[in-house]
C-alpha cells in the first residue's frame, strides 16, 4: 500500500463518473463530501496487500496514528488514489482494505471516505509546513527488524533452550531451571509477556539526571542531544568498537546516509526490513534515509574486483547516523530511537562453510564485548528449520563455544534475507530485553546487489554476514545505565567514567595549586582528573563526587600536601585506601587495562562546569 499524507486546510470531492458498473461503490460511502482542518490520506492498494488484508490495515493504521499524532489532529479523509502505484491490487481487495481501514478508525477518529471506482473532482488545500506532505509505503508484514509482524497465518516458531553440553529442551520446560535473565528473555520472546508494562525504564531518568543525554523539543522525537559527559561515553564506546573490529580485520569505510528507492536492489532490500523508514522526495527522485550501512557497503562490494583470495572480505562502518521511523509511542530513551549510531560490518565469504566459521568467530567477539562492558548477554540463535536440521551438530558447537544456555528459535521457513542469525540481549532492570550484538548469514543480498567474487571456476555470489559487535551505541549506553539501577553503589566502568579521579581541596586558596600539579601528573598518564574548587563545604563537594559517580576521589589538605600518601575513596568498594599518587595511577590503569582512553571533555575545575539541564 502506498500512502500520501496531505495536512489540509480542507479537502472537497464529488464523484462524477463511474469507472465501470462493477467497480463503483454506491452504498455505505458518500458520493460527495468536504472536511476542514484534516489530514487527507491518498491511498493506493497494491497487489502484495492481497497476501494479508488484516496485516496491511493494521500497519496502515499504525502509520496514520503516527502522522496524525505528529500533526495533532483526529480528522482524516481516506481517498482511494490509484496513481501512486503501478502494481495495483484487484478492485475487491482495494474496496475491502478501504472499508476495513475506515472501520478500524471508527473509534478515535472523525473520518470521511471517498468512494472507490469513480472519476472524482477534488480540491485540496495543503498547509505548506515541513510536515504537511509525507509519503509512506506499508506492507502486509514487517519482519523483526521493523519490530512488527502481522501475518497470523504464518506457522509459529519452535522454541528450545540448548545447554553448552548440547542437551536441548523446550523453552518452557527449561525455563524453571534457567537463570533469572534467561527466564525474563523467554517470557518476552516465547510467551510475549512484557515485564512491568507502562513503567519507564530507569535509564531515562539517569541519562538526564547525570547530564549525559537529553531531549530536544525542537527536533523529531527519538533524536537526542548529548551533553559533554554523555558524548564522552558515546565517543569512547565508538573508539572501543572501532579498535575491536579493525583488530579483527574489518576495513573501515564511510558511505552515504540516503539512497534512491527507484533502484531495484535498494527497494527490495528496504522491503525486507519492514517499512518503518524515512522516505522522501528529492527533486524527481524517491529517496530514503538508511536504516543500516547495508546499502553503501553492498555498493562498494559490487564495484570491487574480489578474488577468492580476498575472502573473507570484511567491510566496516560506524554508521553515524542510521534512521528508523519508530512509532512515537514506542520511542524510549536510549533503548529505542529514530536516529542512532550503529557499528556495522559486512563480510563476504567463499561459501556456507566459511560463513558458518565467520559467524562463530564473530559471535565469540560479541561475547568479548560482554566481558569488556561488564554486561550480561543472553544469546538467541534464530534459524530456519532446514538450516537447523542440516547443521544441528554445528549449532551444538556454537552453543558450546558460547558457554551459555542459548535460546533457539526454529522458524518453519525463511521469510527474510537470512537463514541463520545470533542475537544477544541484555536484560534491563525491569526484566525487558535490550537487543544489542547481532550476526546474520545473508543468502540473498549478493545476488540482489550483483556482488561477485572470482576463482578458477568463474564468478560466484558470496554468502554475506551482517554484524554489529556491540549493537547500537545508544543501546549499549542504555544497558550500562540499566545495570547501575540494580547496583548498591551505581557506577559506570572506570574507562567510561567522565571523571575518573577527583581532588577536593580543603581550602582551595591554599591547596588548589598542589591539586593542579596532581592532575598534571595523572593527565600525562591519560587519566581523566578534575578538581572541585567550588566555594562549598567539603561535605557538599564529597556529595558532588558521589552524585557524579566518580570512581576515585581524594580530599586534599595540609597532611596530603606534606606527605606523599593520600586517602583515596574507592567508590565501588565503599572504602578509603591509603595510596601514593603512583599507586593511584596504577590502580586506575589496571581498571582501564587496554580499553580506550579519551581526554576530559569538561574543564579541569568543577567551578567552571556549566549546568546543561538547569539542575
Amino acid at each position: 500500500m502506498r500512502l500520501l499524507f496531505i495536512h489540509s486546510d480542507h479537502l472537497e470531492f464529488e464523484a462524477r463518473e463511474e469507472v465501470s458498473d462493477d467497480l463503483a461503490e454506491r452504498e455505505g460511502v458518500p458520493l460527495e463530501g468536504r472536511m476542514e482542518e484534516c489530514v487527507t490520506v491518498f491511498i493506493s492498494v497494491e497487489s502484495g496487500d492481497e497476501e494479508s488484508i488484516e496485516g496491511v490495515v493494521e500497519n496502515a493504521l499504525a502509520e496514520i496514528d503516527d502522522v496524525t499524532g505528529q500533526l495533532n489532529t483526529d480528522r482524516v479523509v481516506l481517498y482511494p488514489y490509484a496513481h501512486l502505484s503501478e502494481d495495483l491490487a484487484a478492485p475487491d481487495t482495494a474496496t475491502a482494505v478501504m472499508g476495513n481501514l475506515e472501520a478500524a478508525m471508527s473509534e478515535g477518529y472523525e473520518t470521511l471516505r471517498a468512494p472507490f471506482g469513480w472519476y472524482k473532482s477534488f480540491e485540496v488545500s495543503c498547509k505548506g509546513h515541513p510536515l504537511s506532505e509525507l509519503s509512506r509505503h506499508v506492507a502486509a508484514h514487517r519482519d523483526e527488524e521493523g519490530e512488527s509482524e502481522s501475518d497470523a497465518d504464518r506457522a509459529p516458531s519452535d522454541w528450545l533452550v540448548m545447554q553448552p553440553d548440547g542437551t536441548t529442551a523446550g523453552a518452557m520446560e527449561a525455563k524453571a531451571e534457567a537463570s533469572e535473565d534467561m527466564q525474563a528473555f523467554i517470557e518476552d520472546e516465547v510467551e510475549g509477556v512484557t515485564a512491568s508494562p507502562g513503567e519507564e525504564p530507569p535509564h531515562i531518568k539517569l541519562m538526564r539526571e547525570k547530564e549525559l543525554v537529553g531531549y530536544d523539543e525542537l527536533s523529531d522525537v527519538g533524536n537526542l542531544r548529548f551533553y559533554p559527559r554523555g558524548k564522552l561515553v558515546r565517543d569512547a564506546l565508538m573508539d572501543y568498537v572501532n579498535d575491536l573490529v579493525v583488530d579483527y580485520g574489518g576495513m573501515p569505510v564511510e558511505t552515504p546516509i540516503m539512497y534512491d528507492l527507484e533502484a531495484r536492489s535498494i527497494n527490495e532490500h528496504a522491503g525486507k526490513f519492514g517499512e518503518r523508514q524515512y522516505r522522501f522526495e528529492s527533486g524527481d527522485r524517491r529517496m530514503m534515509l538508511r536504516f543500516a550501512a547495508c546499502f553503501g557497503q553492498f555498493s562498494i562490494m559490487r564495484d570491487m574486483h574480489i578474488s577468492v583470495n580476498d575472502l573473507p572480505l570484511r567491510v566496516y562502518e560506524m554508521s553515524t547516523y542510521s534512521f528508523r521511523r519508530e512509532q512515537q509511542g514506542e520511542v524510549a530513551g536510549l533503548k529505542r530511537l529514530r536516529a542512532f549510531t550503529m557499528p556495522d560490518m559486512h563480510t563476504a565469504t567463499r561459501d556456507m562453510d566459511q560463513a558458518r566459521e565467520e559467524l562463530m568467530q564473530q559471535a565469540k567477539l560479541a561475547l568479548r564485548t560482554s566481558e569488556d562492558l561488564d554486561i550480561n548477554y543472553e544469546p538467541a540463535i534464530r534459524m530456519t528449520r532446514e538450516f537447523y536440521e542440516d547443521n544441528e551438530a554445528w549449532v551444538q558447537g556454537v552453543v558450546g563455544e558460547l558457554g551459555k544456555s542459548t535460546l533457539l528459535e526454529v522458524i518453519p521457513e525463511r521469510h527474510h534475507y537470512w537463514s541463520a542469525k545470533i542475537d544477544f540481549a541484555a536484560i534491563d532492570s525491569l526484566g525487558r530485553p535490550i537487543e544489542n550484538p547481532t550476526v546474520q548469514i545473508d543468502v540473498e543480498s549478493a545476488e540482489r546487489f550483483d556482488i561477485e567474487y572470482m576463482d578458477s571456476e568463474g564468478a560466484h555470489n558470496p554468502p554475506i554476514l551482517h554484524y554489529s559487535p556491540s549493537g547500537g551505541i545508544e543501546r549499549v549506553m542504555a544497558a550500562l545505565l540499566e545495570k547501575t539501577a540494580d547496583m548498591d553503589t551505581p557506577q559506570l566502568p572506570t574507562w567510561l567514567s567522565p571523571t575518573q579521579v577527583r581532588f577536593i581541596p580543603v581550602n582551595p586558596d591554599e591547596h588548589l595549586e598542589y591539586c593542579d600539579d596532581l592532575v598534571d601528573t595523572l593527565e600525562s598518564a591519560e587519566i581523566r582528573a578534575d578538581i572541585d574548587d567550588r566555594d562549598e563545604s567539603v561535605g557538599r563537594r564529597i556529595a558532588g563526587a558521589e552524585t557524579d559517580w566518580v570512581p576515585y576521589y581524594i580530599v586534599v589538605g595540609n597532611d596530603e600536601v606534606e606527605s606523599d600518601r593520600m586517602g583515596v575513596n574507592v567508590r565501588i568498594a565503599d572504602e578509603e585506601r591509603e595510596m601514593t599518587l603512583g599507586e593511584l595511577e596504577e590502580t586506575v590503569r589496571e581498571d582501564v587495562a587496554d580499553l580506550p582512553q579519551r581526554s576530559r571533555y569538561l574543564p579541569r575545575h568543577v567551578s567552571k562546569h556549566p549546568s546543561f539541564t538547569g539542575g
